[in-house]
């Protein structure tokens, strides 16, 4: 499956994004979802994940309340809509599909995701 990530640019604090990710193929829903990020200096850090039919959401904890990640199986897109967004927000955004995680609370190890997009940046300034 390929990945393609938009969405993402240049906002003041407490502003909102909404990221996007679609994919190739015809076998979406049977990908959990996960969003990812890379701040500038640090490692890649989980940010949110979605189970196949969205019944499980798991979120990095300092996220939860501002962000939300949904999915649209039939257009075979995932979201991560970003409120109240903070300077540390500021990264790369890269969305991740995984064939291998089962089933729950969908996985926040970088390593369980077998496809990754190309990346979207996110600056938030003060």
């Amino acid at each position: 499956v390929q990945l393609q990530a938009s969405g993402g640019g240049q906002v003041q604090a407490g502003d909102s994004l909404r990221l996007s990710c679609e994919a190739s193929g015809r076998t979406f829903s049977s990908y959990v979802m996960g969003w990812f990020r890379r701040a500038p200096g640090k490692e890649r850090e989980f940010v949110a994940a979605i189970s196949r039919n969205a019944g499980y959401k798991n979120y990095k904890e300092s996220v939860k309340g501002r962000f939300t990640i949904s999915r649209d199986n039939a257009k075979n897109t995932v979201y991560l809509q970003m409120n109240s967004l903070k300077p540390e927000d500021t990264a790369v955004y890269y969305c991740a599909a995984s064939y291998t995680i089962m089933y729950g609370t969908p996985s926040s190890n970088s390593g369980e995701y077998n496809y990754w997009g190309q990346g979207t940046q996110v600056t938030v300034s003060s």
